[in-house]
């Protein structure tokens, strides 16, 4: 089985119509040099002081892994690649049709130095309690800082896996691995089986997660502490939406009976504020989920070698 790849001349309604059918694709080349080697002096400092983990839920996080969080923060050019225009029109075409504005969810590091093992086989969306199949709740990203082999750990993948049901569990032909050169990002919806790769070679495996989701889902990393209002009002207004400082649809998520973008910029007055901003037409527009049974089936985490 092969994953999808393309380039950043490709259709966005090629790489939506393969993220639809088999939950990811690769856009190869997508980062300059430059925009690699500033992310790496940026993140640095962070990287050096970080350890691996000691989890005991089958060492999910790695005891390898160098995992640092709050990137948009702490490099300003990773808040390029969080607003980068293709990342955004695929993330429009997933996402927009279950919510108003989608949000940044996650950004990290996979610091993956060698001797790591390989990660289970999970879904990002687990923490939601939503069984699958289901529609895309998030849409994740892995930026490749160094080239992704099989060798060294790339992310490992369950092509089709998104329209599973949640105790399905993969066989190991079903599993691929994400190769591709550095500079090259690799998407999938949320709920795709994927997970780490062992590395076995001699040098390190560095990705980069920026993750988005829909803007009514609680956000798996707390951007409004990530990113403070101190910081945020420095940030373009695309990106402070992004992180959360605006509404997420009509009248959800105000502060102070203030539109959030407003309060965040000193917009703010006296009067109530306008909870709908033109956002009740997109608003009624959405594909409302409709949910016929629950049951207690568990977040599943499947190891595959």
């Amino acid at each position: 089985m092969l994953l999808n790849y393309f380039t950043e001349s490709n259709e966005v309604c090629e790489i939506t119509s393969a993220l639809e059918k088999d939950g990811c694709a690769i856009v190869q080349n997508l980062m300059t040099q430059n925009q690699m080697d500033s992310i790496k002096d940026e993140l640095r400092p962070y990287i050096e002081k970080r350890g691996g983990s000691s989890d005991e839920n089958e060492n999910f996080l790695g005891e390898k892994t160098r995992r640092v969080g709050s990137l948009i923060t702490r490099s300003k050019t990773v808040q390029e690649l969080v607003a980068h225009p293709l990342i955004l029109k695929i993330a429009d075409d997933v996402l927009l049709p279950y919510c108003v504005r989608y949000r940044i969810n996650y950004t990290g590091t996979m610091y993956i130095e060698p001797g790591e093992t390989s990660q289970p086989l999970h879904r990002d969306t687990g923490f939601y309690p939503i069984q699958n199949p289901a529609p895309p709740l998030l849409l994740a990203t892995i930026w490749a800082l160094s080239d992704f082999s099989e060798k060294n750990g790339a992310t490992r993948l369950v092509p089709g896996s998104r329209h599973w049901k949640d105790g399905k569990k993969p066989k190991v032909t079903d599993v691929v691995a994400a190769e591709m050169p550095a500079g090259s990002v690799l998407i999938y919806i949320g709920n795709t089986l994927h997970g780490g790769g062992a590395n076995c070679s001699e040098g390190v495996r560095y990705g980069l997660g920026l993750h988005y989701g829909l803007g009514w889902l609680r956000q798996e990393e707390n951007q409004y502490l990530a990113v403070p209002p101190e910081i945020a009002r420095k940030l373009p207004t695309k990106i402070q939406e992004l992180v959360g400082y605006s509404l997420g649809t009509s009248a959800l998520g105000f502060v102070d009976h203030q539109d959030p973008n407003d309060f965040l910029n000193g917009r703010a007055g006296d009067q109530t504020g306008d909870f709908y901003s033109g956002l009740t037409e997109a608003d009624n527009a959405l594909r409302r989920f409709k949910i016929s049974e629950t049951s207690p089936v568990g977040r599943h985490y499947f190891k595959v070698d």
